[in-house]
């Protein structure tokens, strides 16, 4: 067994069989539909959400776990043997996660006061957020100790980039998630925005006339970021697969990709970004 134990998000959507080899408890977001109240990925899974977004009429609400939550995700790893946890976390500027697993943090002090916990705010999402849980999991294993995993995620931090457009912002709007985009929303409905998130939340990074030229876009920002060097690069999706493969393509061609998946966003992340989203969440590697 692994001497630090790793516990995420829902919302950091890494593929089930990461989640499962590496060990990796998530704690899942609320996903309210109506009069519905539904756990992410426990009670409700990615393609039937989708198929239900497409002719939805109207957006549903996501809300972050609440300190019990993940104060009792902590004492479940205690109680399988772990003394030493590392908790990483959806950005703090658009969801509330990173403050509940705070609080849980000082109640897990009070009821058991030599277990070491550390949260960490990982100022991203998704696959980006993903990638720190997934090293951190793998330097576990690896026999790394607990300063050595935060330090880890905490230079990853600054250098774990997102890029994804969708054919609208509406989602994103509607779910007051737009930040720093709101500016995009006035443009001509055939204009494809990129987005991102810089400092912990949503902002614009350009626009395209076409997919395709937005993936190409993409792939030339991945590149430009990257240089001769190398990264990891996941291609992340809601209900579109195959557009992801194109940018795939495209930025393998320009850029020296170590390693890379495909995976899917999560329900309550594809709430706010609707069904059709491709991107990729990527960051340098050293030799």
């Amino acid at each position: 067994m692994a001497n630090v134990a790793v516990l995420t998000d829902s919302v950091a959507s890494l593929p089930e069989t990461f989640l499962k080899n590496l060990n990796i408890t998530t704690v899942a977001y609320y996903i309210h539909r109506g009069e519905e109240v539904l756990r992410d990925l426990v009670t409700i899974q990615r393609e039937e959400f989708l198929r239900w977004m497409i002719t939805a009429k109207f957006v549903p609400t996501t809300a972050s776990p609440g300190p019990g939550d993940y104060f009792n995700a902590y004492k479940h790893l205690i109680e399988a043997g772990y003394r030493e946890i590392v908790s990483i976390h959806m950005t703090a500027k658009a969801s509330g996660g990173f403050q509940a697993a705070t609080v849980a943090q000082s109640m897990l002090k009070e009821s058991d006061p030599e277990i070491n916990l550390e949260v960490i705010d990982s100022r991203t999402t998704s696959l980006s957020q993903g990638w720190m849980v997934l090293e951190a999991a793998r330097a576990s294993l690896a026999g790394l100790g607990l300063n050595e995993i935060t330090n880890l995620v905490k230079n990853m931090i600054p250098i774990s980039h997102m890029i994804q457009t969708a054919d609208t912002l509406r989602y994103l709007y509607l779910g007051g998630r737009i930040g720093k985009a709101q500016n995009l929303l006035g443009s001509m409905l055939n204009i494809k925005p990129l987005i991102g998130i810089e400092n912990g939340e949503i902002a614009p990074l350009g626009r395209a006339h076409s997919r395709g030229q937005a993936y190409q876009q993409m792939a030339e920002m991945v590149a430009q970021a990257i240089g001769q060097g190398k990264a990891k690069v996941a291609y992340v999706h809601a209900g579109a697969l195959h557009e992801v493969e194109k940018i795939k393509e495209l930025v393998e061609s320009k850029v020296n990709v170590v390693e890379s998946m495909f995976a899917e966003l999560s329900p309550a992340l594809a709430v706010h970004t609707g069904p059709g989203t491709a991107g990729l969440c990527y960051y340098p590697v050293k030799d």
